[in-house]
């Protein structure tokens, strides 16, 4: 039985990492440890609220007391590190943020977790990292850090703290390094849910620049069964790339929203691209694959309907969202 601490586990893939772990591990216990930003809603995880293994504690990171209460009170035994500022073109407006959660957040856990003698902890990082890839090629493990914007940079600069206190302090902690994700729960300002959810309501489809640049789409659940393994097998201080060899466009992914939608192609609408937007990013996964034996179970083909099926069901989660934020 582990007794673990999910923080920033009311976002998207936090949340489907909770769902995930009690789901597949019924005798764990998640304390799910949340700001909730505009980002995190704690109503991604109404159906689990009365699980007795799970708990739920409004905090930020930075707040080191807080968190060392919580691990406490908890007996917590790892930590599970989502928590993050994740949108590049808010980093674009307001870098500040992102390395004060990003960074300082990490930092603080960081310290708690070696205070408090946590048995593992494990960080969740991008594949954004390790920047623009050309035309061919994928990023690994020994691919050099090289971040192309304010968020990329605050999540690399984290990274590398994880890493230094493997090596300092001997702590027992693993880096995963995921391709893009899709899939229920994902905040409507991303460009999947985005162009779905302003499909719906036949509003324009906004996309930057021609549209060619290539990300490489992992499955949500995909990502939290190899997060999983990674915390139950993974080797003390390694890194592990988690990609989902599905590579598309920008455009591939739209024109196959307007073809399931049934859309106008009038709705496109290319916009002034964004600052340092990286061309092209691609995970090989083979270490996490041969090492640990994971798989990934979707396809895109049909976990991209999949998600879109659920955004057409749950126009009630994700329309209070867009309101609120102001998005179109």
């Amino acid at each position: 039985m582990n007794i673990i601490l999910v923080t920033g586990g009311a976002g998207f893939i936090g949340s489907n990492f909770i769902h995930y772990i009690l789901e597949n591990h019924p005798d764990d216990h998640v304390i799910n440890y949340d700001l909730l930003t505009y980002a995190g809603n704690i109503h991604n995880l109404d159906d689990v609220k009365e699980n007795p293994h799970y708990h739920f504690v409004q905090g930020n990171i930075t707040n080191r007391e807080l968190v060392k209460h919580v691990i406490k009170s908890y007996n917590i035994d790892t930590v599970v590190n989502f928590a993050a500022e994740s949108h590049v073109d808010r980093s674009i407006l307001h870098p500040e943020t992102f390395v004060e959660t990003n960074i300082q957040g990490t930092l603080a856990l960081l310290d708690v977790a070696k205070e408090m003698k946590i048995k593992k902890y494990l960080q969740v990082s991008t594949d954004e990292v390790y920047g623009s890839l050309g035309p061919g090629g994928y990023f690994t493990e020994e691919s050099l850090i090289a971040p192309n914007s304010p968020y990329s940079a605050s999540k690399a600069g984290a990274d590398l703290l994880v890493q230094s206190y493997f090596e300092t302090y001997g702590m027992n902690v693993n880096i995963t390094r995921c391709s893009n994700n899709y899939g229920p729960y994902h905040f409507p300002e991303k460009l999947i849910p985005l162009m779905i959810t302003n499909g719906v309501e036949k509003k324009d489809l906004p996309i930057y620049g021609d549209g060619e640049n290539i990300r490489d789409w992992l499955h949500v659940k995909d990502h939290c069964q190899a997060i999983d393994l990674v915390l139950r097998k993974g080797k003390k201080g390694e890194v592990y790339n988690i990609g989902g060899h599905n590579e598309r466009t920008n455009n591939q992914i739209v024109d196959l929203i307007v073809e399931k939608l049934g859309l106008s192609r009038e709705l496109i609408k290319y916009v002034e691209d964004r600052l340092g937007h990286d061309r092209r990013y691609a995970i090989d996964p083979t270490k996490l694959e041969m090492e640990l034996g994971w798989r990934p179970e979707y396809t895109f083909d049909t976990g991209i309907i999949e998600t879109i099926d659920w955004y057409l069901a749950n126009e009630s989660w994700w329309k209070p969202l867009k309101e609120r934020a102001n998005l179109s």
